[in-house]
Formats: structure tokens, sequence, C-alpha cells
């Protein structure tokens, strides 16, 4: 099973997003865009895991978000990794708030008592609009484009799940395998 650690956003975040990125779709870039449904913030990426593992990450998951409050977290602004003059990916962006930052570091904290190793760049929460397809020879004019779009948002952020990712030939699918409600 491939799994990672998410914030969901709710619907109706998910479309707004989604509409307010429809200008940026619609001009033909070499992106592969994310399904709206699929829009989420990574906290942490585990990778493939065998499926006899689950209970205990889930037992991690939980021990992690033990004792988090549900709080608000802001969401807007657009941009791309590593940079817009040679992007990678497409992002909506979210405020570094910092029971978000708490959060990711209790999971981080967590899985690398598993054996997960912990993530070596900065967290940079951002919800992934679009993959740059890795035949594509640089996008022009992007870094103008997203600017020219405006979002802004507060979502409240009451759970984390625990999400299987199935690759397939029209992007990711993703499912959840587990909830954890923040109190």
């Amino acid at each position: 099973m491939r799994l990672f650690i998410a914030v969901p956003f709710p619907t109706e975040l998910r479309r707004a997003i989604h509409r307010a990125a429809a200008p940026l779709r619609s001009t033909g870039l070499p992106v592969r865009w994310v399904d709206p449904d699929g829009v989420h913030v990574t906290l942490k990426f585990l990778g493939e895991v065998a499926p006899d593992r689950l209970s205990e990450i889930v037992a991690a998951l939980e021990r992690a978000c033990a004792g988090m409050r549900a709080f608000p977290l802001g969401v807007g602004g657009f941009g791309a990794f590593p940079t817009a003059e040679r992007p990678r990916v497409v992002w909506v962006g979210c405020e570094a708030a910092p029971p978000l930052e708490l959060l990711q570091h209790g999971i981080e904290l967590a899985f690398a008592e598993l054996g997960f190793p912990i993530e070596g760049r900065p967290f940079r929460p951002h919800a992934t609009l679009g993959r740059v397809r890795s035949d594509a020879r640089g996008v022009h004019g992007l870094a103008d484009r997203l600017s020219a779009l405006a979002f802004e948002d507060t979502v409240t952020v009451t759970s984390v799940t625990l999400m299987e990712s199935t690759l397939t030939p029209d992007g990711a699918r993703y499912a959840v395998r587990h909830t954890v409600s923040l109190a």
C-alpha cells in the first residue's frame, strides 16, 4: 500500500480552489491537474508499506494527534515548487499556523519511531493542484499567471487522515484508511 497522512479539505473549499485556478488550467500548460476531490495538505508521505503494518501506523497516528484540538487554517495564494521558472508542482498555499506545524512535527516524530525517515526539507504547507509533465521543457509565463490568480479562505481543521494512494494513468486515486478527529 502507498500511504500518506493528510489534512483533508471540505468539499466546498476544494471546489472554490478549483474555480479560482480555472484560468490557469485553461492555458494549456503541460500540467497533469489533480482531481479537485483529491486536494489536501500532505503532512507525511510514508510510501510503500506492507499491509500488515496498518495497525501500528494507525496507532502511531492516533498517538501523534492525541490532545490536538481543531484549529483554523488560512488557505490562499498560488505558487510552484521549486520555482515558477522551473516548476515541478503547482500549488495553493496554506498558512504555516503553529498548530499545523506542531501537528506535522508530532507526526514526524511518531513515525520516526516506526522507522520512517524524518523529512529533510522544511515543512511548507500547501495543497498540490498539478504536476508539470516530466517531458515539459519549461513553462513560460507561469509566475505571471500564478500572480494573476486570487483566492483566500479559512478552513477549520477538524481531522487528520491516513490515505492510500493508487497511481493510475489518469493520476492518483485516494482512499481514506483511517481518520483521527481533533478534539
